[in-house]
């Protein structure tokens, strides 16, 4: 059997070995471990915020101008899509998403670093109405060095995401990636080196939330912590960053409305929840899990989408196959809880399975594919039982089963529809189906959520802000100018050019016979 090849942390601009164990990076797939991961020690935290912080301190990218920082981070977008074909096959074998996704997502990737060169390019600075001679303009600078941690579902984007404006800001920048998919964060290490991206103002230390995470987000000289995870997590870490008085994003959970009113084109529809709801095998936080359905489309919408599954189930495989649509779960860990929200909503009488609900066991359809030594789990549809038992109180409408899970509810009339899109404690994406202009609007706002999408469902862009507006869901946003904002504090200067003898008359506070003097 061949070796196994061994990452190595990405640490002030080398390779370096952690001082912690190795970590054993598995196929979801198969359940084969294929690649180990050194791990981050606290030791190895303390030299590389060190390295970090003088970096900072240095001035040789945080004091560098905006355009040098344009340049490189365009080199970067560069960089990165001649190593697209290496990054997605490793992204396809860490996290078991199909080929297929992999080759649609990350391409996207370079326009994050594209748009924020750009911005860096057309920033303005502010000249403030100030009273008096004086002109008063504002820089924004950067915070220092900044820390961020990123799940496990969609690790090189959402790693990009959060690097290319903390970097376009002038910070300098820790990632720790999950334990289960740290390997393109690691080779994105590589990459922006050879961009020019200095040595110490990026680094990648892999290692697990309750050592290597602990220590670098509790660090005195980390200055902002930018966090994608659960809420759970979310809160942990928000406890810590506080009590430093540090800068802090988070990105958390969702349990996203999809809302199909009765003037609709439900084949369109379908293929909106179909992409929102089993798109990475659910394994997203804006995933569309509660399906909230006009009752007198709901039979009909019901009969295209189950047809929909079923084709989706016959088109899983081997995930490195073109042809297969959906992969496993991440982990052993992640598809229990999946089984375990489904399993106890329908033990419970709170919920019955019109497809799914169960393991994927045997060989694929597709290509004969032995699907049972994966996380494989069937795209799985719950309506409420006949008894019609509130499925509102079933753990799977509550609580985030991050699989390819969806629940499907119907109602009666507009007021009820929001009130069962409201009904859950997050609140960052949702979206709307139907031809009314004036609904969609009328609804979108009424919506308590982040992002509303209208006859679409998860679409995103590096312009476009990503948030949520519950505090189950995070705090801050993604994207845009906010977030370049978010990683910078504003510094006003203050010129007086008023000339000595206007000086000499207005400022002279102590003087002996002056009567007309400032305050502020």
């Amino acid at each position: 059997m061949a070796e196994l090849e061994t990452y190595l942390l990405w640490a002030a601009g080398e390779e370096k070995v952690g001082g912690a164990d190795l970590i054993s990076i598995e196929d979801p797939a198969t359940g084969e471990m294929f690649a180990y991961c050194h791990a981050a020690s606290r030791e190895d935290v303390e030299f590389t915020v060190a390295a970090a912080h003088a970096a900072f301190k240095s001035g040789i990218w945080s004091r560098a101008s905006c355009h040098h920082r344009a340049d490189v981070l365009e080199r970067c977008a560069s960089l990165l899509s001649d190593a697209l074909p290496k990054l997605i096959a490793v992204e396809s074998k860490q996290t078991g998403r199909v080929i297929k996704e992999m080759q649609a997502q990350v391409p996207s990737l370079v326009k994050w670093f594209k748009y924020y060169a750009s911005l860096l390019r057309v920033e303005e600075r502010s000249v403030l109405p100030t009273i008096g001679k004086l002109h008063n303009f504002v820089d924004r600078v950067p915070l220092g060095v900044v820390v961020q941690i990123t799940p496990f579902n969609h690790p090189l984007l959402i790693a990009v995401k959060k690097v290319a404006p903390a970097l376009a800001a002038g910070n300098s920048v820790i990632l720790k990636p999950s334990e289960w998919t740290p390997l393109t964060s690691l080779m994105l290490g590589k990459i922006l080196a050879e961009a020019g991206i200095p040595a110490g103002v990026f680094s990648v230390l892999p290692g697990y939330g309750v050592t290597t995470g602990k220590a670098l987000v509790s660090h005195p000289l980390v200055r902002k912590v930018d966090v994608t995870g659960g809420t759970y997590a979310g809160r942990a870490i928000g406890s810590i960053v506080g009590g430093n008085l540090a800068k802090y994003t988070a990105e958390l959970g969702g349990k996203a409305p999809l809302v199909v009113f009765d003037d609709a084109d439900i084949d369109i529809a379908v293929n909106g929840i179909a992409f929102g709801s089993f798109i990475a095998s659910g394994q997203t936080c804006i995933a569309s899990t509660r399906i909230i359905v006009d009752k007198t489309i709901e039979t009909q919408l019901l009969e295209k989408l189950v047809a929909k599954v079923e084709g989706i189930k016959r088109r899983m495989g081997n995930p490195q196959n073109p042809k297969s649509v959906m992969g496993p779960l991440v982990s052993a860990k992640q598809l229990a809880n999946a089984e375990r929200l489904v399993d106890q909503s329908i033990a419970d009488g709170k919920a019955v399975s019109l497809t799914g609900a169960k393991r994927m066991m045997g060989k694929s359809a597709l290509d004969g594919f032995d699907l049972s030594n994966g996380y494989f789990y069937e795209p799985t549809i719950l309506v409420p039982p006949e008894s019609n038992e509130n499925i509102t109180d079933a753990p799977i409408w509550r609580e985030e089963a991050f699989g390819p899970v969806v629940v499907v509810v119907g109602f009666n009339t507009e007021e009820d529809a929001v009130n069962l899109a409201n009904d859950t404690e997050f609140g960052l994406g949702a979206s709307i189906w139907t031809k009314d202009l004036s609904r969609a609007f009328r609804v979108s706002q009424q919506i308590e959520a982040g992002i509303v999408w209208v006859n679409t469902h998860h679409r995103n862009d590096p312009s476009s802000p990503w948030g949520g507006v519950k505090a189950a869901s995070g705090v801050g946003s993604e994207n845009g100018v906010d977030a370049y904002h978010a990683y910078t504090m504003t510094k006003s200067t203050i010129i007086n050019f008023a000339s000595a003898e206007e000086s000499i008359a207005a400022d002279d506070w102590f003087g002996e016979d002056v009567k007309d003097v400032r305050y502020g």
